[in-house]
């Protein structure tokens, strides 16, 4: 099940941004609480629940047309869940008006193959990461 998450979730979403094996943060206080709840707010972090237990989010930015995050319990990953939380953050930026999307993911990851396989272009490199770019109508 879909949801917007709450500032009650916030632990929660914490602990998953963390527990990834991947695109690792260089230090966990890099996403802070104010940034997570202006996204909670704005348009929302979405997430996927299973037993009451979040087993992953995602997050759109509607300033930019960015996707801002997009994150799986480890333990949960490869069930088709994180492809469901990327379509409803792509349809946050198309109902913001975006018609081309972007993010930024580490090279040589799971994720840069997910983006690949979702049909989204690669644009470059920026700060040492793979810049993909995708037309709203494609993905959506």
């Amino acid at each position: 099940m879909i949801r917007r998450a709450t500032e009650d979730d916030i632990p929660r979403i914490n602990q998953i941004r963390n527990s990834v094996t991947e695109n690792r943060l260089s230090s966990p206080s890099l996403v802070t609480p104010t940034q997570l709840r202006w996204f909670i707010d704005n348009p929302g972090i979405y997430l996927w629940l299973e037993a009451g237990t979040i087993l992953g989010f995602s997050a759109a930015d509607p300033r930019d047309g960015s996707i801002w995050a997009l994150f799986m319990d480890p333990a949960h990953q490869g069930r088709g869940i994180a492809r469901t939380l990327f379509a409803r953050a792509c349809l946050v930026l198309k109902e913001t008006g975006h018609k081309r999307i972007w993010l930024m993911t580490q090279p040589g990851t799971r994720a840069e193959r997910f983006y690949l396989a979702a049909g989204w272009e690669r644009a470059g490199m920026k700060n040492g990461q793979v810049l993909f770019e995708a037309d709203i109508g494609r993905v959506t």
